[in-house]
């Protein structure tokens, strides 16, 4: 296992700075666009970023494809075909034509330019236009080592994003997940982490242990994992940073992998004891537990409010797997599902508006949401077997696993909170149990 190439968004923005207003006023106000995927998609014009030098021609292509791909998925944009582009973008220091983005009804227009600096580090550069006002919107610019022309990407892609919708974005993170891979019976999983749209595969595993259920912290690149070797399974914690690897302990009777506390200090599980199991909670540091349930039932599957205050968990104590919640220090559960059928894999999103499960009824496993009180249950996609909902960082958006069955096996989804925009997310072979990093700091 080698380490990740890691740089903060601060370094990025080293020797950099706001890209300056061209002689226009810059338009006030954010959240034009409403955010409702496949209702109210805006058009937008990204045309290729202005190289510095032909040789980096390909490259401003590059970013401007990933911004325009970003854009596409979220469900909210509607970038517009090149090829009915009037105006050649050549230098993005004059106003563009906006007549010319009138012509082809763009409402907003991303203008960049790339260049290399004489030390070989790359300078992004970007503004975005309200094509019917004349205004600039946001510029920026970042320097950084080439390779991470990605993320740049991503970043100005978050960028756009937050200025026209009013909300953080979420397309600078990454997802860890479990790549799955030979016959059905005897299938390899590998612990590996990606872009959030599948780019820049990495494996963190080699494959030789059966890896499950990986927990991102949402305010640290670390996650936990639970191996099973030879003996008990073993919950580790790994830095996505620094590569460093190290056991949380031996668990006989866990059966998912912890899930971390808002701070990242604590981790929430469930152990089995017996014929029932419990809620229990690890400070990272001392290495101390608490148990928060003493029921005869089967505790499992908690998930933190982000602001810590409370937990929802899975529990069949009232005969069936429903979602219950209670305080984070344990006490009394309330249960909020009522609905047909079974309730399980709860986790609550980073924006504390709703929950998301996994239900089971009908022969059919569906992902859905509902209020923290329990109203409002909506689902968002159902089919053979979807499991394993997991939130980007904005909870604007969830990802998936949906398994067919037979001689196939699982790939990732991602949905909008609407119900809308469900797209297969690419991956090197199967794919299982996605996790969701914080937006990378």
């Amino acid at each position: 296992m080698s380490k990740l190439p890691f740089v903060t968004r601060r370094r990025f923005m080293m020797a950099a700075g706001s890209a300056a207003a061209l002689g226009v006023s810059s338009a006030r106000g954010q959240g034009r666009l409403q955010v409702n995927p496949g209702e109210s998609q805006l058009p937008i014009a990204i045309p290729a970023f202005v190289p510095g030098t032909a040789a980096d021609g390909q490259v401003g292509a590059d970013i401007a494809g990933v911004i325009t791909n970003n854009l596409r998925r979220s469900g909210l944009f509607a970038p517009i075909d090149p090829a009915a582009f009037i105006e050649r973008i050549t230098n993005i220091d004059v106003a563009p034509q906006f007549q010319s983005w009138k012509q082809i009804n763009a409402q907003d227009l991303v203008t960049g330019r790339v260049t290399r600096q004489g030390d070989g580090r790359l300078k992004a550069e970007f503004r975005l236009w309200d094509v019917g006002t004349a205004q600039q919107l946001t510029g920026q610019q970042y320097v950084t080592s080439p390779e991470y022309w990605r993320r740049i990407a991503h970043i100005i892609s978050d960028q756009i994003y937050e200025r026209l919708t009013g909300e953080k974005g979420y397309f600078d993170t990454r997802v860890v997940f479990i790549d799955e891979s030979g016959p059905s019976e005897r299938r390899v999983k590998k612990l590996a982490i990606m872009d959030q749209d599948g780019a820049n595969v990495r494996y963190l595993t080699r494959g030789a242990d059966l890896v499950l259920t990986p927990r991102f912290s949402p305010s640290t690149q670390e996650i936990t994992y639970m191996e099973f070797g030879q003996g008990d399974p073993r919950v580790y914690l790994y830095n996505i940073e620094t590569g460093q690897r190290e056991i949380v302990g031996n668990f006989p009777g866990v059966s998912f992998a912890p899930r971390f506390s808002p701070d990242g200090q604590r981790i929430i599980m469930s152990l089995q004891q017996g014929g029932n199991a419990n809620l229990f909670v690890m400070d990272l540091r001392s290495k101390s537990t608490t148990r928060l349930t003493d029921t005869p039932a089967i505790d499992t599957s908690p998930s933190y409010a982000p602001d810590g205050s409370r937990i929802c968990f899975e529990s069949d104590r009232g005969g069936k797997p429903q979602i219950y919640v209670m305080a984070a220090g344990g006490g009394s559960a309330q249960r909020i599902s009522f609905g047909d059928g079974t309730y399980s894999t709860p986790v609550w999103s980073p924006r504390g508006d709703y929950i998301a499960f996994t239900k089971q009824g009908n022969g059919e496993f569906a992902i859905g949401i509902m209020k923290p009180d329990g109203s409002g249950e909506r689902i968002l996609t159902s089919g053979f077997h979807n499991e394993g909902p997991t939130f980007a960082p904005n909870g604007r958006v969830l990802m998936f696993f949906r398994d067919p069955g037979g001689n196939s096996g699982p790939s990732l989804f991602t949905v909008d909170v609407s119900g809308r925009n469900e797209l297969r997310v690419p991956t090197p072979g199967y794919a299982s149990d996605p996790a969701w990093s914080p937006l990378l700091s």
